[in-house]
């Protein structure tokens, strides 16, 4: 019998979640989720359907070979075609033939569906359901019914949508799963049918929600509340249309505010930003930052009052620690901030100073200033710690751009002149972005041979709409990585090159001011 208390987990990110638009996981791609999923503590990660396509039917053939902790491979597939008995249907012996252990099989428990789309009686169709899944049992698998359509089925005959998983239960279904397969059930209405669902049927009860109203993860909350103890979904709720259920966001809610087992505990919940951004990458996805829970903006602070109370009890503002779900908490440097977010700023850097220190707000000042021409420091913070250590005094001039110009193109080939710190140096580059930065570091590296070791991990273009006394303004802002740290600057200018020189200068100047001033001349710093 199992336990009330614990909610178990199917992933279908492999199945469901492959069936996005634009996105297409190979099959290298398909294990290393899989080996992840694992690690996370996964009770079910559902393969693919192996009669579907090659790739899926050697993921099964591959994933065998693979030393898994905890974690059963399930294998998809449909009830058995009407005419074909299930002995001789192709679906079914394709999943026998993955050599799995579990089976999910998707049935149709919506009448429109079972007289108008597959064109059968209602009397046929729990016939195919029956022999369906007794088949499959007969053969040794565990058996996850999905119900396709269910709460559909159940608004409009809720008599035929209950047969449908009574007979499945009858036939040794292991788990039922009510499936609102085009995502359009209330939460309300999701709670009342689930909870009189789950008190017919004596096997565990699961969920799988579809996101096209925008309440897949409340419908998996309050299924769960009305009885479910199985819930299935995908990481950062990628899937067909609108997606899926958002494991990412359901399990540690399961966990924490719900207080149920699930997973492995809080060994699993500080892994979840991580194979939350394993998932956008191997996607191709830019992760989301307002994403609940792992996001990077889902702790980020921005006004000073908040910063302010924050930094003094955390959970004035946030509803769990970052830390418990592998997130971190940051504090946004912009023109509503307050001298707090200035202070944990400096902070990290190894500078403390008080609030109420006067050069604080004349930072703050200047910071406003610069924002008032286009630059926004929320997105590039590290810009706008430069203009604190010059408010503070601390700031040293290692750079000094005294002239640039990019020369000519050819064949995609920029040539980049500059003169830096009385330094001339000329270099070819892929676009005249490249060629400057070429051209200045080659130019640094003789006096701070460290800046080599930066590599620009990101450069975006954005306009940012109308500023005032600006016109045709354009905005740069650069990621640059030296394999520790990660900082971002921006520059603002009617010129995409010149905006982009402002970038590059902040950046290399930044790290130059961290490494050279922070870890030996700011000791010096009086507070």
């Amino acid at each position: 019998m199992f336990k009330k208390s614990t909610v178990e987990v199917l992933d279908t990110t492999l199945r469901d979640g492959s069936q996005t638009a634009n996105i297409g996981f190979t099959l290298k791609d398909k294990i290393r989720i899989a080996l992840e999923l694992d690690q996370l503590g996964v009770d079910y990660i559902e393969g693919g359907w192996p009669g579907s396509n090659p790739k899926d039917k050697e993921f099964f053939s591959m994933i065998k070979k693979v030393s898994l902790s905890k974690s059963r491979i399930a294998a998809f597939g449909s009830t058995r075609r009407k005419d074909i008995s299930a002995k001789g249907d192709v679906s079914l012996n394709s999943i026998i033939d993955s050599d799995v252990e579990v089976a999910v099989l998707f049935g149709k428990s919506w009448d429109l569906h079972v007289k108008d789309v597959i064109k059968s009686t209602l009397e046929e169709n729990l016939e195919i359901v029956y022999d369906s899944i007794y088949y499959l049992k007969s053969h040794g698998l565990s058996v996850i019914f999905d119900a396709e359509h269910f709460y559909q089925g159940y608004i409009e005959n809720s008599e035929y949508a209950t047969k449908v998983i009574k007979t499945a239960q009858d036939a040794g279904a292991d788990v039922i799963v009510l499936a609102d397969t085009n995502g359009g059930t209330t939460p309300y209405e999701v709670f009342e049918i689930t909870k009189s669902v789950s008190e017919q049927i004596s096997v565990r009860l699961g969920v799988h929600m579809h996101n096209d109203i925008g309440c897949g993860v409340a419908n998996s909350i309050l299924a769960i509340k009305a009885g479910a103890t199985h819930v299935q979904g995908t990481i950062n709720g990628i899937g067909e249309r609108t997606g899926n259920a958002d494991l990412i966001q359901i399990i540690p809610t399961v966990f924490y505010k719900m207080g149920m087992n699930i997973l492995n505990g809080e060994k699993s919940m500080v892994k979840l930003k991580e194979i939350s951004r394993l998932v956008y990458e191997l996607a191709g996805i830019n992760p989301n930052p307002y994403q609940p829970y792992v996001g990077d903006n889902a702790f980020t602070h921005k006004a000073g009052v908040h910063v302010d109370a924050v930094m003094k009890i955390p959970r004035a503002y946030e509803h769990i620690n970052p830390q418990m779900v592998g997130n971190r908490r940051k504090f946004v440097i912009s023109e509503v901030s307050g001298t707090s977010n200035l202070v944990s700023y400096l902070k990290e850097l190894g500078i403390e100073l008080d609030k109420k220190d006067p050069r604080l707000k004349t930072a703050l000042e200047m910071i406003k200033e610069k924002e008032n021409t286009g630059y926004s420091f929320d997105i590039a913070p590290s810009s706008a710690v430069l203009i604190v250590f010059k408010a503070l005094g601390i700031y040293q001039p290692f750079i000094k751009l005294d002239y640039w110009k990019v020369i000519g193109e050819s064949s995609g080939l920029s040539i980049a002149v500059v003169k830096v710190n009385s330094e001339l140096e000329v270099a070819e580059g892929v676009g005249p972005v490249h060629a400057l930065d070429k051209a200045i570091r080659s130019a640094l590296t003789k006096v701070y041979p460290e800046v080599s070791s930066i590599k620009l991990t990101d450069y975006r273009v954005i306009l940012p709409g109308e500023v005032k006394n600006t016109e045709s303004l354009v905005r740069v802002t650069i990621e640059f990585s030296d394999g520790t740290m990660v900082w971002k600057t921006e520059g603002v200018s009617t010129n995409v090159i010149e905006a982009s020189v402002l970038a590059l200068i902040d950046g290399l100047d930044y790290y130059l001011q961290v490494n050279k001033k922070i870890k030996g001349a700011l000791s010096s710093l009086e507070v």
